[in-house]
């Protein structure tokens, strides 16, 4: 999501943030078994059928880990935890998301202030798109029609229609944009202005600004509940997430997380947000009912960028400062695995590959 931390004071913290495709096959076979019996016949007849067995191939989830540092995009199986591809793609890529049906992965190139598309079949780049200048965070809409990307060095947010991989509209915002989440049902995008202290609210049916909501100091990271009730937001500089009512687009409620806290992802049931601090090595275990801290996972150096599992069963994360990705068990909040992908790991999305 979020590749200012190198480049600029406002943009202070790099989000550097899934690695090996594992395929799984099950067979299906069926037997038919058909017997004859007959009262007073001296033997026995049956009639045997096998179906022709089929191998199924079963979707794969796979973490895609943007590199920042080498250019390139490392692939992760989750069910093994093994890099399956290094992808090459645009200078700096920062922000990466994938489409809702898995097909499609975006990636935001900070440094050429493009949009690489890479599909997740063959994990190789087949579009690249310029958008604005400096681009961070990017988000995919539910119905994968369109992707929002944050333009930081131009306070603008780009829309990519993704059947044709070209900008159809470009929206004015605060400064320093940073990343940017889509609700559930589509209608709202939410873009962190890093350099103005504010969330900017985007009408996805018209593409306008329609509401600006004052944060903490320096927001960065942003996230959206599985209901669309909530909005979770990483403030970097004041150590605390602020929590935003969807209805009223206010903020309800400040957490205090640790230091420098980057990025934020939710469980797939809402109940926990896992937050990055970059700057003390840990991510923070949020209960989003009561918006408290649960607890505090050590992991490594610099982490910036979080995704969790579609399952909820594993958060990975993105430690920018040794080249890592921390793989946390949710159910014991501790890390299961330490992998090592690229150089500057930013930021992780998790791909539902058909």
């Amino acid at each position: 999501m979020l590749t200012r931390w190198f480049t600029t004071a406002a943009e202070n913290r790099r989000e550097i943030s899934h690695v090996q495709v594992g395929v799984r096959r099950s067979r299906l076979r069926s037997v038919i078994m058909a017997a004859a019996l007959a009262t007073g016949l001296t033997g026995l007849a049956s009639l045997p059928t096998t179906a022709t067995a089929e191998e199924i191939r079963q979707p794969r989830q796979v973490a895609y880990v943007t590199n920042n540092a080498d250019n390139t995009v490392s692939a992760i199986d989750v069910a093994s935890n093994t890099t399956i591809a290094t992808i090459p793609v645009g200078a700096a890529p920062d922000g990466v998301a994938a489409s809702p049906g898995g097909t499609r992965v975006f990636v935001a190139n900070n440094a050429d202030n493009t949009v690489s598309v890479i599909n997740t079949a063959t994990n190789g780049v087949i579009a690249i798109i310029p958008v604005g200048a400096g681009p961070t965070g990017v988000a995919v809409t539910p119905g994968g029609t369109r992707a929002y990307v944050a333009n930081s060095g131009a306070g603008t947010v780009s829309v990519i229609d993704t059947a044709t991989n070209g900008v159809i509209a470009t929206i004015p915002v605060g400064t320093a944009p940073t990343d940017v989440a889509v609700t559930p049902d589509g209608t709202r995008a939410y873009v962190t202005n890093n350099g103005s202290n504010t969330v900017s609210v985007i009408n996805t049916a018209t593409n306008t600004v329609i509401a600006t909501i004052p944060v903490g100091v320096a927001p960065t990271g942003v996230g959206v509940s599985p209901g669309g009730t909530r909005v979770l937001v990483t403030n970097e500089t004041d150590g605390t997430v602020s929590v935003i009512n969807t209805a009223t687009n206010t903020v309800i409620a400040t957490i205090p997380v640790g230091t420098t806290p980057s990025d934020v992802a939710f469980s797939p049931n809402g109940a926990r947000a896992y937050v990055t601090n970059s700057g003390d090595g840990t991510v923070s275990v949020i209960n989003t009912a009561g918006a408290s801290l649960i607890t505090t996972v050590t992991v490594g150096t610099t982490p910036i960028g979080v995704a969790v599992s579609l399952g909820g069963t594993r958060a990975y994360v993105a430690n920018s400062g040794d080249g890592t990705v921390s793989v946390i068990d949710t159910a014991t909040n501790t890390v299961e695995a330490t992998l090592t992908v690229g150089a500057t790991p930013t930021e992780v999305a998790i791909a539902n590959v058909p």
